[in-house]
């Protein structure tokens, strides 16, 4: 099972990607083109096809799904995000950011043929996540999670992963703190949703990719990821000091992402 935030932490983390949000759409790597192909082919979204989009950020996952001829409705949180995301969707008409709270928007129009979520399904209220998805989709639409996972797959790099833990260790000790896994040992979220009751067979694809990063670049991802926004300055100052310093040293590093996809249709 896929590990969720508790309700306290995911009320206070989910919003701090907003002040960062230039940064954010800089750094941050997007699916490959292949996750999407797999999720327009596994959840049978018909050409044109209406989708609701829960927590787009920048529109990175939006304009692939723009770019296919979809009709996008984006709900994201944060004002600053939005902009972002509505910026890099002005050639794409029919795709709409609106700044709201997914778990309170009502659209006036529902009957969505999918539902998305591109690694932002684990801020939704748990008592919300799976419900409020099914009564906005059409009599078959398919609910969509995508995640992202760095993981160890035998990489150039895989060695630097497992010496710089040794920094969080240092700096941010945690007893969940640990050093990527296989890709074998990810967890998805295909057994929660199959759990809800409310969706048929889940259908899954996995894809593998790799970003290499310069030191400067590597501090600027880490400066998008919520558990480092909330730590104090001095902090989050020292951790990403050792850290660029151990890139530097490199010249580059080589991080491999694991994308996974759920689809499943409503029942």
């Amino acid at each position: 099972m896929v590990r969720v935030p508790e309700h306290r932490d995911r009320e206070q983390l989910r919003t701090t990607f907003d002040r960062v949000s230039e940064q954010y759409d800089a750094a941050r790597p997007t699916y490959p083109a292949a996750l999407f192909d797999d999720l327009v082919e596994l959840a049978r979204i018909p050409p044109g096809g209406r989708i609701l989009e829960i927590g787009p950020g920048t529109g990175k996952a939006t304009v692939a799904l723009a770019e296919r001829g979809f009709d996008v409705l984006g709900v994201e949180l944060g004002s600053r995000l939005a902009g972002v995301a509505r910026r890099r969707l002005a050639g794409f008409p029919h795709a709409e950011i609106v700044v709201a709270d997914f778990e309170q928007l009502e659209p006036e129009r529902a009957e969505f043929d999918a539902v998305v979520a591109f690694t932002s399904f684990h801020w939704i209220a748990p008592e919300l996540r799976y419900t409020k998805p099914a009564r906005l989709l059409r009599p078959g639409g398919a609910l969509a999670v995508a995640a992202a996972e760095h993981v160890l797959a035998g990489g150039r790099d895989d060695d630097f992963w497992l010496e710089v833990q040794e920094d969080y260790d240092a700096v941010v000790p945690h007893p969940d703190n640990g050093p990527p896994g296989p890709p074998a040992d990810a967890e998805d979220w295909g057994e929660q949703i199959e759990a809800s009751g409310l969706y048929g067979e889940v259908l899954s694809r996995r894809h593998l990719w790799n970003v290499e990063y310069t030191a400067d670049e590597y501090i600027a991802v880490l400066g998008t990821y919520s558990p480092n926004l909330a730590l104090p300055d001095e902090q989050r100052e020292e951790l990403f000091r050792r850290i660029h310093a151990r890139v530097a040293a490199r010249g580059t590093v080589e991080k491999t992402y694991l994308g996974m996809l759920n689809v499943a249709r409503k029942s």
